[in-house]
């Protein structure tokens, strides 16, 4: 008998497999996905900053006295806050979020918090998805980010157009982080659908900046609206880049562990049985 027939040839070729899978994934850098972008302009970019600190000030119960305000603090006049609706508000059918009227830059503000790990309507928001599920405009969009948007469109779209109608030439602006992200993305393609509830506001004073984006929408989509929706991305930041569907990424992280543990319950069990029978 061959010394190869004892070895456990499938399962290395399993692992040789997921080797060079991780490989593959672990060495590959963000550079190589925007070698050949365009670089973007100061004017194009200054906002980004600014948003940020919008979106962090959305986490601040009390904008008086904040409590994880960044050196210089947020940028923002407490006054100029037309409201903030939190979880009790959105009854899990959206994250929390914060709308800002900036005279400074003109511009109408609608911030959407990241995901909240404590929240089981964040999950239910995530995971309410599946491949073709829902078609939007041609394309193909997440389901659960889409409802989550419809609802709060219906929920805020006579307050922007009563800003819009109060400072005529303002930008409108949704912006958000990660869940977030993913939420004003889908915000946006509703904006641009119903722009007459909007008051008519034009399609170029619409704006969506997504900071680390949810992977939310069929190619087509992205192209078709990259007049209006901005992503950005930190260097390498894996989920934003992953061609897995993140709702399958955390299906993982949650099925994983599970069947970890169940084998390691099942290795004494295992090796009691003797090697030839495994194998034979």
């Amino acid at each position: 008998m061959s010394i190869a027939c004892c070895l456990p040839v499938v399962e290395c070729v399993y692992c040789l497999a997921c080797a060079r899978w991780a490989c593959q994934h672990c060495f590959h850098t963000g550079g190589y996905d925007s070698e050949t972008w365009g670089l973007a302009s100061p004017n194009e970019f200054e906002p980004v900053p600014r948003l940020c600190r919008l979106i962090l000030a959305v986490y601040e119960d009390d904008l008086e006295h904040p409590q994880w305000a960044p050196p210089g603090g947020y940028g923002i006049e407490p006054r100029w806050v037309v409201h903030r609706k939190t979880y009790e508000h959105t009854g899990g059918h959206a994250p929390t979020y914060l709308l800002y009227v900036d005279h400074h830059h003109s511009d109408v503000v609608l911030a959407v918090r990241g995901m909240n790990m404590a929240k089981e309507s964040d999950y239910a928001v995530l995971l309410d998805n599946s491949l073709g599920q829902r078609r939007f405009d041609g394309g193909y969009v997440h389901n659960g980010l889409l409802k989550a948007a419809e609802w709060l469109f219906d929920a805020e779209c006579d307050v922007l157009r009563d800003l819009l109608e109060r400072n005529p030439g303002y930008t409108l602006t949704f912006t958000g982080h990660s869940l977030g992200s993913g939420v004003v993305a889908m915000l946006a393609l509703v904006a641009v659908h119903n722009r007459d509830r909007l008051g008519g506001v034009e399609r170029k004073r619409i704006r969506c900046f997504a900071m680390a984006p949810a992977r939310c929408m069929s190619l087509n989509l992205a192209v078709r609206y990259a007049d209006v929706i901005n992503s950005v991305i930190l260097q390498d930041d894996f989920l934003p880049r992953t061609d897995t569907p993140l709702e399958d990424v955390f299906k993982s992280l949650v099925w994983v562990p599970d069947v970890v543990l169940c084998v390691q319950l099942a290795m004494p069990f295992m090796w009691k049985v003797p090697y030839r029978h495994m194998y034979t």
